[in-house]
């Protein structure tokens, strides 16, 4: 049914767009503009309450509140690791709960937010693969971490958040529709107003989807979790990889470039004699030359009960020159917040609410 139609159920009133919501508050007999005020109250103001909408009437506040409801994300749990990084324990309505992390450096304030409650990709050195996926996350819900996290940045450390990676909890292009309509809100200036430039989506490899990502036009960055530059390596640690190889993510790739005109980033962490040697890093080399794109070489963070272990300094340098001395650009990405299992790969509810707070 259709939500032009007031029905006696409450509804999550960010599901609306301006236009459904100027309709609704038509038919009421309200002015227009009334929508444009409430939808700033949902999404540039955050409003969690519809009392706090203070240039509406009270009968079009009661009205909202009578028939819809802000199904808004709030802190459960708060750590902060001695590097300063925050991992947000949030709770959804429903109280589920996913982790998002604040981690500041000098320059930067970068989110990194969930996009799925667990995650069913079973990726063998992720905490996060460990968990079963529940459901995918709303768009106001995405978004809510990122205004929580933001708000963390400036409370703190009197800065404001520069830089927002979909990396936490989750596949983004398995929650396709819902990760695009969040970026659409964080970039609009009725929402967020950030650049899209300044947002990264990570995803595990699902090639049909990176070309929809080519043929939408988005503006955002793409980063491949990539980990293994030959098909027999990447099956064993990710197994959509079965589904996806390398060559299928090449092509698919190559056409997300060729229409955005952006490079991709492939995020590799390198694991103990299983992807640390030259011969691996000659394959990266090898693989980066098929495609326009750049290497966040990044240092892993152990899980419990997990096989892959971090490989040697001088093994990493070692890989990392190879990669440069072959003209490939390389970021390198050291831990940060593992103290508090908030480093890449490590998210896993740790925190999660108890039994007896679900009741």
């Amino acid at each position: 049914m259709s939500y032009l139609c007031i029905m006696s159920a409450k509804k999550d009133i960010r599901k609306l767009s301006l236009e459904e919501l100027e309709q609704l508050v038509k038919q009421r007999g309200e002015p227009g503009f009334r929508a444009k005020q409430i939808y700033d109250w949902l999404w540039a103001k955050r409003a969690i309450v519809f009392d706090d909408m203070s240039n509406l009437s009270k009968p079009l506040r009661d009205w909202l509140d009578e028939n819809f409801e802000i199904n808004a994300v709030e802190i459960h749990e708060l750590q902060i690791s001695s590097d300063k990084t925050i991992k947000c324990a949030m709770k959804l309505h429903d109280d589920y709960v996913v982790e998002s992390v604040l981690i500041p450096t000098n320059e930067r304030m970068t989110a990194c937010i969930s996009s799925q409650v667990g995650c069913s990709l079973e990726c063998a050195f992720c905490a996060t693969g460990k968990l079963k996926r529940m459901r995918n996350l709303n768009a106001d819900e995405i978004f809510d971490q990122v205004v929580l996290v933001r708000n963390q940045a400036i409370d703190r450390y009197k800065m404001p958040l520069t830089n927002i990676v979909y990396m936490g909890m989750g596949e983004p292009l398995l929650n396709y529709a819902e990760v695009l309509r969040s970026t659409e809100k964080i970039i609009s200036p009725t929402g967020l107003g950030m650049s899209p430039s300044r947002i990264t989506i990570s995803t595990a490899g699902i090639a049909k989807m990176i070309e929809k990502l080519a043929d939408d036009g988005v503006k955002f960055n793409l980063a491949l979790s990539l980990h293994a530059a030959n098909d027999e390596k990447r099956n064993k640690i990710m197994p959509i990889n079965e589904t996806n190889n390398l060559d299928a993510l090449a092509d698919a790739l190559n056409y997300f470039s060729d229409k955005t005109g952006t490079r991709v980033t492939f995020e590799y962490c390198v694991f103990r004699d299983f992807n640390d040697t030259i011969e691996d890093a000659q394959e990266l080399v090898d693989y980066c030359k098929r495609t326009i794109s750049k290497v966040n070489l990044i240092e892993y963070n152990p899980i419990d009960d997990g096989e892959y272990k971090q490989t040697t300094e001088a093994r990493f340098i070692a890989f990392k020159n190879h990669l440069e001395q072959n003209k490939i650009i390389v970021n390198v990405r050291r831990s940060r917040g593992k103290d508090i299992d908030a480093a890449c790969g490590q998210l896993a509810n740790k925190n999660k609410l108890s039994e007896q707070e679900l009741k």
